[in-house]
Protein backbone atom coordinates (compact mmCIF):
# COMPACT_ATOMS: atom_id res chain seq x y z
CA UNK A 1 0.00 0.00 0.00
CA UNK A 2 1.06 3.59 -0.49
CA UNK A 3 2.95 4.90 2.52
CA UNK A 4 1.70 8.43 3.09
CA UNK A 5 2.18 8.48 6.86
CA UNK A 6 4.04 11.34 8.50
CA UNK A 7 6.91 9.09 9.61
CA UNK A 8 7.49 7.50 6.21
CA UNK A 9 10.96 7.78 4.78
CA UNK A 10 9.69 9.65 1.75
CA UNK A 11 6.17 10.89 1.47
CA UNK A 12 4.50 10.26 -1.88
CA UNK A 13 3.60 13.65 -3.32
CA UNK A 14 3.86 13.51 -7.14
CA UNK A 15 2.79 10.59 -9.30
CA UNK A 16 3.30 9.84 -12.97
CA UNK A 17 0.24 8.07 -14.40
CA UNK A 18 0.59 5.49 -17.16
CA UNK A 19 -2.28 4.33 -19.35
CA UNK A 20 -2.44 1.83 -22.20
CA UNK A 21 -4.18 2.08 -25.53
CA UNK A 22 -4.97 -1.20 -27.23
CA UNK A 23 -5.97 -1.41 -30.92
CA UNK A 24 -9.69 -1.63 -30.11
CA UNK A 25 -9.65 1.48 -27.88
CA UNK A 26 -10.05 5.12 -28.83
CA UNK A 27 -7.78 7.82 -27.49
CA UNK A 28 -10.82 9.50 -25.91
CA UNK A 29 -11.66 6.36 -23.93
CA UNK A 30 -8.09 6.02 -22.63
CA UNK A 31 -7.99 9.69 -21.65
CA UNK A 32 -11.30 9.35 -19.78
CA UNK A 33 -9.90 6.41 -17.80
CA UNK A 34 -6.77 8.40 -16.95
CA UNK A 35 -8.85 11.43 -15.93
CA UNK A 36 -10.74 9.22 -13.52
CA UNK A 37 -7.50 7.72 -12.21
CA UNK A 38 -6.22 11.27 -11.64
CA UNK A 39 -9.34 12.02 -9.57
CA UNK A 40 -8.75 8.88 -7.54
CA UNK A 41 -5.11 9.84 -6.93
CA UNK A 42 -6.07 13.36 -5.81
CA UNK A 43 -8.29 11.76 -3.15
CA UNK A 44 -5.06 10.47 -1.60
CA UNK A 45 -3.59 14.00 -1.60
CA UNK A 46 -1.13 13.04 -4.32
CA UNK A 47 -0.52 15.35 -7.28
CA UNK A 48 -1.02 13.53 -10.63
CA UNK A 49 1.41 14.67 -13.31
CA UNK A 50 0.74 14.74 -17.07
CA UNK A 51 -0.06 11.10 -17.90
CA UNK A 52 1.89 8.92 -20.31
CA UNK A 53 -0.10 6.80 -22.80
CA UNK A 54 1.53 3.68 -24.23
CA UNK A 55 0.20 2.10 -27.44
CA UNK A 56 0.18 -1.65 -26.85
CA UNK A 57 -0.84 -4.77 -28.78
CA UNK A 58 0.02 -7.48 -26.26
CA UNK A 59 1.21 -7.15 -22.63
CA UNK A 60 4.78 -8.21 -21.86
CA UNK A 61 5.37 -10.53 -18.88
CA UNK A 62 8.28 -8.52 -17.40
CA UNK A 63 7.07 -4.90 -17.34
CA UNK A 64 3.66 -5.24 -19.05
CA UNK A 65 5.35 -3.19 -21.81
CA UNK A 66 8.63 -3.62 -23.67
CA UNK A 67 11.96 -3.05 -21.89
CA UNK A 68 12.86 -0.07 -24.09
CA UNK A 69 9.60 1.76 -23.33
CA UNK A 70 9.95 0.85 -19.65
CA UNK A 71 13.39 2.47 -19.48
CA UNK A 72 11.99 5.53 -21.26
CA UNK A 73 9.27 5.88 -18.62
CA UNK A 74 11.85 5.43 -15.84
CA UNK A 75 13.84 8.34 -17.30
CA UNK A 76 10.66 10.39 -17.62
CA UNK A 77 9.98 9.82 -13.91
CA UNK A 78 13.35 11.31 -13.05
CA UNK A 79 12.88 14.28 -15.37
CA UNK A 80 9.50 15.23 -13.91
CA UNK A 81 10.65 14.43 -10.35
CA UNK A 82 7.85 11.97 -9.71
CA UNK A 83 8.21 9.81 -6.62
CA UNK A 84 5.52 7.29 -7.58
CA UNK A 85 4.46 5.47 -10.74
CA UNK A 86 0.78 4.54 -11.04
CA UNK A 87 -0.58 2.23 -13.73
CA UNK A 88 -4.17 2.33 -14.93
CA UNK A 89 -4.22 -1.46 -15.22
CA UNK A 90 -3.58 -4.34 -12.80
CA UNK A 91 0.05 -5.35 -12.42
CA UNK A 92 1.16 -8.80 -11.35
CA UNK A 93 3.35 -8.95 -8.21
CA UNK A 94 6.40 -9.80 -10.32
CA UNK A 95 5.76 -6.90 -12.71
CA UNK A 96 5.41 -4.57 -9.74
CA UNK A 97 8.75 -5.77 -8.31
CA UNK A 98 10.45 -5.39 -11.69
CA UNK A 99 9.25 -1.82 -12.01
CA UNK A 100 10.40 -0.97 -8.47
CA UNK A 101 13.86 -2.35 -9.21
CA UNK A 102 13.99 -0.34 -12.43
CA UNK A 103 12.75 2.98 -11.02
CA UNK A 104 13.84 2.66 -7.35
CA UNK A 105 10.46 4.23 -6.59
CA UNK A 106 6.98 3.41 -5.38
CA UNK A 107 5.08 1.58 -8.16
CA UNK A 108 1.39 0.73 -7.78
CA UNK A 109 -1.68 0.06 -9.91
CA UNK A 110 -5.26 1.28 -10.01
CA UNK A 111 -6.44 -1.47 -7.65
CA UNK A 112 -4.03 -0.38 -4.93
CA UNK A 113 -5.15 3.25 -5.28
CA UNK A 114 -8.79 2.27 -4.80
CA UNK A 115 -7.92 0.02 -1.87
CA UNK A 116 -6.13 2.91 -0.15
CA UNK A 117 -9.10 5.24 -0.70
CA UNK A 118 -11.45 2.62 0.71
CA UNK A 119 -9.15 2.23 3.73
CA UNK A 120 -9.36 5.98 4.40
CA UNK A 121 -13.15 6.07 4.01
CA UNK A 122 -14.04 2.97 6.04
CA UNK A 123 -15.69 3.88 9.33
CA UNK A 124 -18.09 1.15 10.46
CA UNK A 125 -16.94 -2.25 11.65
CA UNK A 126 -18.10 -4.07 8.54
CA UNK A 127 -16.42 -1.65 6.13
CA UNK A 128 -13.16 -1.74 8.10
CA UNK A 129 -13.15 -5.54 8.08
CA UNK A 130 -14.00 -5.74 4.37
CA UNK A 131 -11.27 -3.29 3.38
CA UNK A 132 -8.66 -4.94 5.59
CA UNK A 133 -9.52 -8.34 4.13
CA UNK A 134 -9.20 -7.04 0.56
CA UNK A 135 -5.90 -5.27 1.34
CA UNK A 136 -4.47 -8.31 3.11
CA UNK A 137 -5.29 -10.61 0.20
CA UNK A 138 -3.78 -8.06 -2.18
CA UNK A 139 -0.60 -7.78 -0.09
CA UNK A 140 0.00 -11.50 0.43
CA UNK A 141 1.68 -12.25 -2.94
CA UNK A 142 3.54 -8.93 -2.78
CA UNK A 143 5.37 -9.42 0.50
CA UNK A 144 8.80 -9.53 -1.12
CA UNK A 145 8.40 -5.84 -1.93
CA UNK A 146 8.88 -5.15 1.77
CA UNK A 147 11.85 -7.48 2.17
CA UNK A 148 14.07 -6.90 -0.88
CA UNK A 149 16.79 -5.56 1.41
CA UNK A 150 16.97 -8.97 3.11
CA UNK A 151 16.92 -11.20 0.03
CA UNK A 152 20.62 -11.15 -0.86
CA UNK A 153 22.30 -14.52 -0.97
CA UNK A 154 25.92 -15.16 -0.04
CA UNK A 155 26.73 -18.08 -2.29
CA UNK A 156 26.09 -21.78 -1.73
CA UNK A 157 24.04 -24.49 -3.33
CA UNK A 158 20.51 -24.53 -4.64
CA UNK A 159 19.13 -25.07 -1.15
CA UNK A 160 20.65 -21.86 0.20
CA UNK A 161 17.97 -19.41 1.26
CA UNK A 162 18.15 -15.64 1.41
CA UNK A 163 18.40 -14.00 4.83
CA UNK A 164 14.92 -12.59 4.55
CA UNK A 165 13.20 -15.75 3.40
CA UNK A 166 12.43 -16.99 6.90
CA UNK A 167 10.92 -13.62 7.79
CA UNK A 168 8.85 -13.61 4.61
CA UNK A 169 7.45 -17.07 5.34
CA UNK A 170 6.63 -15.99 8.89
CA UNK A 171 4.80 -12.95 7.59
CA UNK A 172 2.92 -15.05 5.05
CA UNK A 173 1.70 -17.35 7.79
CA UNK A 174 0.64 -14.34 9.86
CA UNK A 175 -1.22 -12.84 6.92
CA UNK A 176 -2.99 -16.11 6.14
CA UNK A 177 -4.00 -16.38 9.79
CA UNK A 178 -5.25 -12.79 9.73
CA UNK A 179 -7.28 -13.51 6.59
CA UNK A 180 -9.00 -16.42 8.37
CA UNK A 181 -9.72 -14.21 11.39
CA UNK A 182 -11.18 -11.44 9.24
CA UNK A 183 -13.39 -13.89 7.34
CA UNK A 184 -14.72 -15.28 10.65
CA UNK A 185 -15.39 -11.79 12.02
CA UNK A 186 -17.18 -10.82 8.81
CA UNK A 187 -19.44 -13.87 9.12
CA UNK A 188 -20.64 -12.56 12.48
CA UNK A 189 -21.23 -9.04 11.13
CA UNK A 190 -23.08 -10.39 8.10
CA UNK A 191 -25.37 -12.46 10.32
CA UNK A 192 -26.27 -9.26 12.14
CA UNK A 193 -27.02 -7.60 8.79
CA UNK A 194 -29.21 -10.56 7.81
CA UNK A 195 -31.19 -10.07 11.02
CA UNK A 196 -31.70 -6.41 10.12
CA UNK A 197 -32.87 -7.37 6.64
CA UNK A 198 -35.35 -9.92 8.01
CA UNK A 199 -36.72 -7.25 10.31
CA UNK A 200 -37.32 -4.99 7.32
CA UNK A 201 -38.96 -7.83 5.40
CA UNK A 202 -41.38 -8.45 8.29
CA UNK A 203 -42.52 -4.82 8.02
CA UNK A 204 -43.45 -5.52 4.39
CA UNK A 205 -42.57 -1.96 3.42
CA UNK A 206 -41.33 -1.64 -0.18
CA UNK A 207 -37.55 -1.43 -0.14
CA UNK A 208 -35.46 0.32 -2.77
CA UNK A 209 -31.69 0.64 -3.22
CA UNK A 210 -30.00 3.76 -4.57
CA UNK A 211 -27.23 2.67 -6.93
CA UNK A 212 -24.91 4.43 -9.33
CA UNK A 213 -21.48 5.76 -10.01
CA UNK A 214 -19.50 7.21 -7.14
CA UNK A 215 -20.06 10.91 -6.41
CA UNK A 216 -23.26 11.33 -8.46
CA UNK A 217 -25.34 12.45 -5.47
CA UNK A 218 -26.83 9.22 -4.07
CA UNK A 219 -26.36 10.22 -0.43
CA UNK A 220 -27.70 13.72 -1.14
CA UNK A 221 -30.79 12.17 -2.72
CA UNK A 222 -31.44 9.94 0.30
CA UNK A 223 -31.00 12.91 2.62
CA UNK A 224 -33.40 15.03 0.55
CA UNK A 225 -36.08 12.34 0.40
CA UNK A 226 -35.89 11.19 4.02
CA UNK A 227 -34.99 14.45 5.76
CA UNK A 228 -32.47 12.51 7.87
CA UNK A 229 -28.91 13.59 8.56
CA UNK A 230 -26.61 11.56 6.31
CA UNK A 231 -22.93 11.96 5.47
CA UNK A 232 -22.79 13.93 2.22
CA UNK A 233 -19.40 14.85 0.77
CA UNK A 234 -18.18 15.87 -2.66
CA UNK A 235 -15.63 13.07 -2.84
CA UNK A 236 -15.23 9.60 -4.30
CA UNK A 237 -16.46 6.68 -2.19
CA UNK A 238 -17.77 8.86 0.66
CA UNK A 239 -20.23 6.04 1.44
CA UNK A 240 -18.92 2.51 1.96
CA UNK A 241 -21.68 1.15 4.20
CA UNK A 242 -25.36 0.93 3.27
CA UNK A 243 -27.53 3.51 5.02
CA UNK A 244 -31.26 2.79 5.17
CA UNK A 245 -33.89 5.44 5.91
CA UNK A 246 -37.69 5.63 5.82
CA UNK A 247 -39.15 7.96 3.20
CA UNK A 248 -42.65 9.23 4.11
CA UNK A 249 -45.04 9.63 1.18
CA UNK A 250 -48.63 10.70 0.55
CA UNK A 251 -51.66 8.85 1.95
CA UNK A 252 -49.67 7.51 4.87
CA UNK A 253 -47.52 5.36 2.60
CA UNK A 254 -43.75 5.01 2.89
CA UNK A 255 -40.78 3.18 1.40
CA UNK A 256 -37.37 2.21 2.69
CA UNK A 257 -34.38 3.44 0.68
CA UNK A 258 -30.79 2.23 1.07
CA UNK A 259 -27.76 4.19 -0.11
CA UNK A 260 -25.06 1.80 -1.40
CA UNK A 261 -21.35 2.11 -2.17
CA UNK A 262 -20.66 3.90 -5.46
CA UNK A 263 -19.32 2.17 -8.54
CA UNK A 264 -16.31 3.14 -10.64
CA UNK A 265 -14.87 1.93 -13.91
CA UNK A 266 -12.39 -0.92 -13.57
CA UNK A 267 -13.63 -1.54 -10.02
CA UNK A 268 -11.34 -4.38 -8.89
CA UNK A 269 -13.12 -7.72 -8.69
CA UNK A 270 -11.63 -8.22 -5.22
CA UNK A 271 -13.51 -5.14 -4.01
CA UNK A 272 -16.76 -6.26 -5.62
CA UNK A 273 -16.29 -9.52 -3.73
CA UNK A 274 -15.29 -7.75 -0.50
CA UNK A 275 -18.36 -5.53 -0.57
CA UNK A 276 -20.78 -8.21 -1.75
CA UNK A 277 -22.76 -8.00 1.52
CA UNK A 278 -23.08 -4.23 1.07
CA UNK A 279 -23.95 -4.48 -2.60
CA UNK A 280 -26.44 -7.26 -1.87
CA UNK A 281 -28.82 -4.49 -0.81
CA UNK A 282 -29.27 -3.91 -4.54
CA UNK A 283 -29.95 -7.61 -5.13
CA UNK A 284 -32.49 -7.91 -2.31
CA UNK A 285 -34.29 -4.60 -2.95
CA UNK A 286 -37.75 -4.51 -4.52
CA UNK A 287 -36.66 -1.77 -6.92
CA UNK A 288 -33.60 0.33 -7.77
CA UNK A 289 -33.05 4.07 -8.10
CA UNK A 290 -30.22 4.29 -10.62
CA UNK A 291 -28.70 7.76 -10.24
CA UNK A 292 -26.63 9.38 -13.00
CA UNK A 293 -24.82 12.72 -13.06
CA UNK A 294 -26.44 14.71 -15.86
CA UNK A 295 -23.60 17.25 -15.86
CA UNK A 296 -20.88 14.64 -16.32
CA UNK A 297 -19.01 14.36 -19.62
CA UNK A 298 -18.75 10.62 -18.95
CA UNK A 299 -22.46 9.95 -18.63
CA UNK A 300 -22.45 6.95 -21.00
CA UNK A 301 -19.52 5.37 -19.16
CA UNK A 302 -21.31 5.80 -15.81
CA UNK A 303 -24.38 4.04 -17.21
CA UNK A 304 -22.35 1.17 -18.65
CA UNK A 305 -20.29 0.73 -15.48
CA UNK A 306 -23.35 0.71 -13.23
CA UNK A 307 -25.14 -1.85 -15.39
CA UNK A 308 -21.98 -3.95 -15.53
CA UNK A 309 -21.71 -4.13 -11.73
CA UNK A 310 -25.45 -4.79 -11.35
CA UNK A 311 -25.13 -7.61 -13.86
CA UNK A 312 -22.23 -9.10 -11.91
CA UNK A 313 -24.42 -8.98 -8.80
CA UNK A 314 -27.38 -10.50 -10.64
CA UNK A 315 -29.57 -7.43 -10.08
CA UNK A 316 -29.91 -6.07 -13.62
CA UNK A 317 -33.45 -7.48 -14.02
CA UNK A 318 -34.82 -5.47 -11.10
CA UNK A 319 -37.38 -2.71 -11.61
CA UNK A 320 -35.15 0.32 -12.27
CA UNK A 321 -36.08 3.99 -12.01
CA UNK A 322 -33.44 6.03 -13.85
CA UNK A 323 -32.76 9.36 -12.14
CA UNK A 324 -30.64 12.10 -13.73
CA UNK A 325 -29.31 14.30 -10.92
CA UNK A 326 -27.64 17.76 -11.04
CA UNK A 327 -29.98 19.18 -13.69
CA UNK A 328 -29.21 22.62 -12.21
CA UNK A 329 -25.67 22.34 -13.59
CA UNK A 330 -26.82 21.87 -17.21
CA UNK A 331 -27.81 24.62 -19.65
CA UNK A 332 -31.05 23.25 -21.09
CA UNK A 333 -31.04 25.50 -24.14
CA UNK A 334 -27.52 24.69 -25.31
CA UNK A 335 -27.89 21.01 -24.39
CA UNK A 336 -31.11 20.39 -26.29
CA UNK A 337 -29.57 17.55 -28.29
CA UNK A 338 -28.46 15.83 -25.07
CA UNK A 339 -31.95 15.99 -23.55
CA UNK A 340 -33.56 14.74 -26.76
CA UNK A 341 -31.14 11.82 -26.89
CA UNK A 342 -31.69 10.90 -23.23
CA UNK A 343 -35.47 11.11 -23.53
CA UNK A 344 -35.27 8.74 -26.47
CA UNK A 345 -33.07 6.27 -24.57
CA UNK A 346 -34.80 6.64 -21.17
CA UNK A 347 -38.42 7.72 -21.78
CA UNK A 348 -39.45 7.11 -18.16
CA UNK A 349 -36.38 8.74 -16.55
CA UNK A 350 -36.70 11.55 -14.01
CA UNK A 351 -34.63 14.76 -14.01
CA UNK A 352 -33.94 16.48 -10.72
CA UNK A 353 -31.55 18.41 -8.52
CA UNK A 354 -30.96 17.51 -4.90
CA UNK A 355 -29.44 20.97 -4.41
CA UNK A 356 -32.44 23.03 -5.61
CA UNK A 357 -35.18 20.46 -4.98
CA UNK A 358 -36.37 20.52 -8.60
CA UNK A 359 -37.95 17.23 -9.64
CA UNK A 360 -38.04 15.75 -6.13
CA UNK A 361 -41.84 15.96 -6.09
CA UNK A 362 -42.07 13.90 -9.28
CA UNK A 363 -39.78 11.25 -7.79
CA UNK A 364 -41.93 11.07 -4.66
CA UNK A 365 -45.00 10.55 -6.84
CA UNK A 366 -43.24 7.66 -8.56
CA UNK A 367 -42.29 6.16 -5.19
CA UNK A 368 -45.88 6.64 -3.95
CA UNK A 369 -47.17 4.68 -6.96
CA UNK A 370 -44.76 1.85 -6.13
CA UNK A 371 -45.81 1.84 -2.48
CA UNK A 372 -49.50 1.99 -3.37
CA UNK A 373 -49.06 -0.94 -5.70
CA UNK A 374 -47.56 -2.95 -2.88
CA UNK A 375 -49.53 -1.58 0.09
CA UNK A 376 -53.16 -0.66 0.07
CA UNK A 377 -54.84 1.63 2.58
CA UNK A 378 -57.78 -0.25 4.13
CA UNK A 379 -60.56 0.60 6.56
CA UNK A 380 -62.16 -2.37 8.32
CA UNK A 381 -64.61 -3.07 11.16
CA UNK A 382 -63.60 -6.17 13.11
CA UNK A 383 -66.00 -8.08 15.40
CA UNK A 384 -64.68 -9.12 18.83
CA UNK A 385 -64.07 -12.68 17.68
CA UNK A 386 -61.68 -11.43 14.98
CA UNK A 387 -59.41 -9.22 17.05
CA UNK A 388 -56.64 -11.56 15.93
CA UNK A 389 -56.69 -9.69 12.62
CA UNK A 390 -55.82 -6.48 14.48
CA UNK A 391 -52.66 -8.17 15.73
CA UNK A 392 -51.95 -9.27 12.15
CA UNK A 393 -52.34 -5.69 10.91
CA UNK A 394 -49.98 -4.39 13.59
CA UNK A 395 -47.36 -7.06 12.87
CA UNK A 396 -47.37 -6.86 9.07
CA UNK A 397 -48.70 -3.44 8.16
CA UNK A 398 -48.97 0.05 9.53
CA UNK A 399 -51.96 1.08 11.64
CA UNK A 400 -53.04 4.75 11.51
CA UNK A 401 -56.35 4.70 13.38
CA UNK A 402 -57.76 2.27 15.94
CA UNK A 403 -61.13 2.87 17.63
CA UNK A 404 -63.78 0.73 19.39
CA UNK A 405 -67.46 1.51 18.76
CA UNK A 406 -70.42 0.97 21.14
CA UNK A 407 -70.98 -2.54 19.74
CA UNK A 408 -67.47 -3.64 20.69
CA UNK A 409 -66.29 -3.66 17.11
CA UNK A 410 -62.78 -2.46 16.31
CA UNK A 411 -62.44 0.04 13.48
CA UNK A 412 -58.97 0.02 11.90
CA UNK A 413 -57.35 2.19 9.26
CA UNK A 414 -54.08 0.66 8.06
CA UNK A 415 -51.92 -0.30 5.08
CA UNK A 416 -51.25 -3.93 4.25
CA UNK A 417 -49.43 -5.81 1.51
CA UNK A 418 -51.09 -7.95 -1.18
CA UNK A 419 -50.14 -11.24 0.49
CA UNK A 420 -52.46 -10.61 3.48
CA UNK A 421 -55.04 -8.25 2.00
CA UNK A 422 -57.61 -11.01 1.33
CA UNK A 423 -57.88 -11.79 5.07
CA UNK A 424 -59.51 -8.40 5.70
CA UNK A 425 -61.74 -8.12 2.63
CA UNK A 426 -64.98 -9.35 4.25
CA UNK A 427 -64.67 -6.73 7.02
CA UNK A 428 -63.85 -3.78 4.75
CA UNK A 429 -66.04 -0.68 5.10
Amino acid sequence: MIDISEDSRKKVERALLVGFRFPDQSETEVNEHLDELADLVRNLDIIPLEPEIVNLHDPSPRYYIGSGKAEEIARLMQECEADCLIFDTPLSPSQQRNWERLTHSCVIDREEVILDIFAERASTREAVLQVELARTKYSLPRLTRAWTHLSRQHGGGATTRGEGEAQIETDRRLLRRRIRQLEEELKVVRKQRETQRKSRERNLIPHGAIVGYTNVGKSSLLQTLSGAEILVKDQLFATLDPTTRRVPLENGLEVLLTDTVGFVRKLPHSLVEAFKSTLEEAVLADFLLLVLDLSSTQLDAQWETTLSVLKELGAEEKKIIVVFNKIDLVDRESEGVLFARLRGLFPDALYLSTRTGEGIGELKKRLTAIAAGEFQLMRVKLPPQRYDLAALAHANGRVYEENYNDSGELELVFTIGPALRHKFQEYAI
